[in-house]
């Protein structure tokens, strides 16, 4: 049996993770891995702020499925298979150690994502990969049973089988239309929420651990329940990264332009929270509101919900009126903003979309359209919340793809 010829296009995690595997799960074959830019692994350098949040410490599949707005049903047999225990095994069998956060983030001891990237490049060199940087790939055929790929040198080169790791670049889509495939329009998740508004003006650092958000375009309504912080130009924090994730196309559908709610005491209705200001008044009468705040709320913010609501800074909580009262529990359960656009994750940027999910096997990650043809990574119409998932999706995905890479056609 002729060596399989085998190349991997896209010199991210899920291409060098896929090609280190499949190099060493099948030392027969030939390995190559072709990057477009000079350097690879470039996003994995630049995430996590520098440090690369390699996964998450969840440990059951289903509930680790839970943190895939889209893709998450598919991965759920996928992470039988391949997990973040496997992940850490994996790194700490080649010396490199990860570390839990109190949020469930794992790192790499060292806090530096060049551990990583040292890690995965010294892993495909052992393993026999043939690296080669600078290769942009302009159309890949499938010509008789092997595969033709084209770089924009004008050099053709014949291979057996071909994963796909490019990412979210929409120009791969073309070649993969031409090889039968559909896809998801690739837009934008995981980013901040552009707000224009008097009552969060310099108030930016005001942070809080646990709010409750809600989105509602027509029938769609959307829902979390998160960390959230104020910024210079609008709303940052978990909740705020978690809900753009979920929401990510109904956001997009409406061009960033979407009424926000936002419940700032989550632990409260409107019953109850009237309970305890109605007591407040009763109890301290002869205290001003604005600096004798009766829940648990940042100090600025306090201030700003009392003024804006328009109680006089000298005002007691005896002289409140009934209006008073419950405009300020409006502003306190169901304020009502104005997203007028999206920010930037820091560096980070994450899309939804990509190739549809039920044209692939996610036994072997091979292509139920083209046999041959394997996928892994964001790719993929798969994205996760902030906090290692995207890169658990392609630690996993890469790992089924290199196990079915060189194995015979199902």
């Amino acid at each position: 049996m002729k060596p399989l010829k085998i190349v991997v296009i896209g010199g991210g995690a899920a291409g060098f993770f896929g090609a280190i595997i499949c190099a060493q799960t099948y030392p027969h074959s030939q390995v190559t891995l072709l990057e477009a830019g000079q350097t690879p692994l470039a996003k994995v350098r630049i995430s996590g702020g520098g440090r690369c949040n390699v996964t998450h410490a969840c440990f059951d599949p289903v509930r680790l499925s839970q943190n895939y707005p889209r893709g998450g049903k598919a991965l759920r047999g996928a992470f039988t298979r391949f997990q973040p225990q496997d992940t850490i095994a994996w790194f700490e069998s080649r010396g490199v150690k990860l570390k839990t956060e109190a949020d469930g983030r794992m790192f790499p001891i060292t806090d530096s994502s060049e551990t990583i990237v040292d890690c995965l490049t010294k892993a495909a060199k052992d393993a026999g990969v043939i690296l080669r940087t600078g290769m942009v790939v302009q159309s890949v055929e499938k010509v008789g049973e092997e595969f033709e790929i084209t770089l924009k040198s004008g050099e053709k080169e014949k291979r057996d089988r071909v994963l796909i790791a490019t990412g979210s670049n929409p120009k791969g889509y073309g070649w993969l239309k031409n090889l039968g495939h559909t896809f998801q329009p690739p837009v934008p998740s995981l980013f901040t929420f552009k707000i224009k508004d008097p009552r969060l003006q310099d108030l930016a650092g005001v942070s809080l651990e646990n709010v409750h958000l809600r989105l509602q375009a027509g029938k769609a309504k959307l829902e979390q329940t998160g960390a959230l912080l104020v910024t210079h130009w609008g709303l940052s924090g978990p909740g705020i990264l978690k809900l753009s994730a979920w929401g990510a196309r109904l956001l997009h559908d409406y061009n960033y332009n979407l009424p926000l709610f936002i419940n700032w005491l989550p632990e409260y209705n409107r019953e109850s929270l009237c309970q305890v200001l109605l007591k407040t008044k009763t109890e301290f009468p002869k205290r001003q509101i604005i600096s004798h705040c009766p829940v648990s709320l940042p100090k600025r913010l306090w201030q700003r919900f009392v003024t804006t609501v328009g109680i006089e800074t000298e005002q007691r909580w005896a002289e409140v009126s009934k209006k008073h009262l419950n405009l300020l529990l409006k502003e306190l359960i169901q304020g009502e903003y104005t997203i007028q656009g999206k920010g930037v994750f820091k560096e980070e940027f994450v899309t939804c979309g990509g190739v549809t999910l039920k044209e692939v096997d996610f036994k072997t990650m091979e292509s139920k359209r083209c046999p041959g043809l394997y996928f892994a990574g964001e790719v993929l119409d798969i994205d996760g919340v902030t906090g290692g998932f995207n890169f658990q999706n392609a630690w996993t995905t890469a790992w089924l793809a290199g196990q079915g890479l060189g194995s015979a056609f199902s």
